[in-house]
This record gives C-alpha cells, sequence and structure tokens, in this order.
C-alpha cells in the first residue's frame, strides 16, 4: 500500500453471506463494513479494509470479491474460518440474520491514514474486537473524519444496556452516523427514529441519518430534521441496501474537502438543501442494490445517470 492519503480507511468484519430463500440457498461475500468498502470502490474511491479473514476457500473467495471492485485489504489478524452470516430472505425482501464470526484484533492496531474512517455493525459490537475498534477510532478521530453505522445484530448483541453503551461511545466520537430505524427501535424502545437522532446529536455527532426502509429516510444536523421518500422500485432483496446508502453518503462527503477539516467545516455548514440532497443520492444508490439479487451496488457511471434522472444531487 503505497501513495498519497487514502480517501477511506474501513475498520470491520468480512464475511460470508450465506442467502436462503424460498428458491434454495446461495454464498455470497459480504459483511456491512466490507459491503460499504465495495460500494466506495464501485464509486472509484481509494478505500482500504482492515479486516480479518481465514486462509480458506470462503476467505479466498472475498478477497476477490473486494479485489474486483478496488478495495485493498489489510489483515489485522488470520481467524481459524472465515466468518458467516446466514440471511433468511422473508417474501418481503427483509433479511433475518444468523452468525457465526469470530472478531479478535490487535490490541496495537493501527489503520492507515486516511480523510474519512468507518467502522460499524458486528466490528463495533462483538468482543474482544469491538474493544480495540473503539479505541483505534477513538485514536484516529482528532485528524480523520469519522463515520459509524451501529448496524446492530440482535442475534450477537450482548443485553441492550451494554450495547448501547458500545454504540453511544462511538456516537460521542463520530461525525457522521447513519442507522436504521430497525436500530434505533431496539437500542431504544420506544423513542421515535427523530428522538434518537436528536438524542446522538447531543452526544457530539454532527449529522445523524436514520434509513426507514420503504418510508425513506431521515437527516439531523442542528435544529433541522428533513425527511425524503425511498424510490420506488421492484425489491429483489434488501441485502446491502443500508451499506451501498452508507456508501454514497461518504462519497459525498469527500467531495466536501481535501482533509478531515475542511469536510467537517463545510458539514458543519449544510443547509436543509444539502440534507435534503445527501439522502437523495443515499436512496437513488441504495434503490439499485434493493433491485438487484445480493450485494450489487451501482457505479459511478450507474449513479451519476439516476441522480440526474430524479433531479438528485
Amino acid at each position: 500500500m503505497t501513495g498519497t492519503m487514502l480517501d477511506v480507511v474501513v475498520l470491520g468484519e468480512a464475511l460470508v453471506d450465506i442467502v436462503r430463500t424460498p428458491a434454495g440457498a446461495a454464498e455470497s461475500p459480504g459483511g456491512s463494513p466490507a459491503n460499504v468498502a465495495v460500494a466506495l470502490g464501485r464509486l472509484d474511491r481509494r478505500v482500504v479494509l482492515v479486516t480479518t479473514l481465514a486462509a480458506d476457500e470462503r476467505g479466498r473467495r472475498v478477497g476477490e470479491w473486494l479485489a474486483a471492485s478496488g478495495v485493498e485489504t489489510v489483515l489485522a489478524s488470520v481467524p481459524g474460518r472465515t466468518g458467516t452470516a446466514d440471511a433468511l430472505i422473508g417474501r418481503t425482501g427483509d433479511a433475518e440474520y444468523s452468525f457465526d464470526v469470530e472478531w479478535n484484533l490487535p490490541a496495537a492496531l493501527a489503520l492507515p491514514p486516511a480523510r474519512i474512517a468507518h467502522t460499524g455493525s458486528v466490528a463495533a459490537s462483538l468482543p474482544p474486537g469491538a474493544d480495540v475498534v473503539a479505541d483505534v477510532v477513538e485514536t484516529v478521530a482528532a485528524e480523520t473524519l469519522v463515520t459509524f453505522d451501529p448496524n446492530i445484530r440482535p442475534a450477537l448483541a450482548e443485553d441492550l444496556v451494554a450495547a448501547r453503551t458500545r454504540v453511544e461511545r462511538l456516537v460521542r466520537v463520530a461525525d457522521v452516523v447513519k442507522a436504521s430505524a430497525d436500530d434505533t427501535a431496539w437500542l431504544y424502545p420506544g423513542l421515535t427514529s427523530e428522538r434518537v437522532a436528536r438524542l446522538w446529536l447531543g452526544l457530539g455527532a454532527t449529522l445523524v441519518v436514520v434509513t426507514e426502509g420503504a418510508e425513506g429516510a431521515l437527516a439531523a444536523h442542528g435544529s433541522a430534521i428533513v425527511r425524503v421518500r425511498a424510490s420506488r422500485v421492484h425489491v429483489v432483496d434488501t441485502v446491502g441496501a443500508g451499506d451501498t446508502f452508507m456508501g454514497a453518503i461518504i462519497d459525498a462527503l469527500l467531495a466536501l474537502g481535501d482533509d478531515a477539516d475542511e469536510i467537517r467545516r463545510a458539514l458543519a455548514a449544510f443547509t436543509a438543501d444539502d440534507l435534503d440532497g445527501l439522502l437523495s443520492r443515499g436512496v437513488a444508490a441504495a434503490a439499485v442494490t434493493v433491485s438487484r439479487a445480493g450485494m450489487d451496488p451501482p457505479r459511478r457511471a450507474d449513479l451519476a445517470d439516476l441522480v440526474r434522472s430524479k433531479g438528485h444531487l
């Protein structure tokens, strides 16, 4: 790995999704952070994924999948087997997950320098690796813009209080937090997505985005709350939709400046129109992914054509 500073460093799991539908089962590479890295690679961003992969057939396939989208991989450790996420796809296209994954990282882990660092999901919630992730993110936050997607997996989560504590620790150092409505409902029973978004702004985030599936998405920034509707599209499945959305948001943030401080200043000055454009871009990208089987996000030309056709940013 050589050259100038990276656009994005992603810290998190790469694994194999076993997708089960009434038609049968199929395996494909995945993992939320890996998906975000692939979404960014498809958008021609220079991205490195710091992860763990076993030296087995599944690990080889995941590595090839990442490389095919231009994602460089740094192995923080080599587990005994590549992890799996078993996804049962329901009639509406929603996925229910169970996991077989280990997440161990060296305590002295260091990330390559980048304008933006992203983490979330299993990497940020499953000990012992989650503790290292939080330490590393806190270390880089002064000089790197941090994005975070809790992407809660109840099948792997500790008790609610512990899970919420882990999430809030990262929210406090993140500039941008993206979550799903399912995440916010699980973490804060009885609170609306908007209430949770405002809570996280109070903890320190500059921008909080909550995706609400077919209802679209909302953004909270300062005193503003902006909502956009979801694109109308035939849903094949929802695997990777939120990660594609996250990748499109990060891509838009990168366009704001040449370093983290410049991006932060531009983000702090966002207007309601800016928020609308950001959400619209994320929704457009996610619409492409849900219309395809598995995690197959758009490339830059695809997204540009769709955004223009919809009159988005």
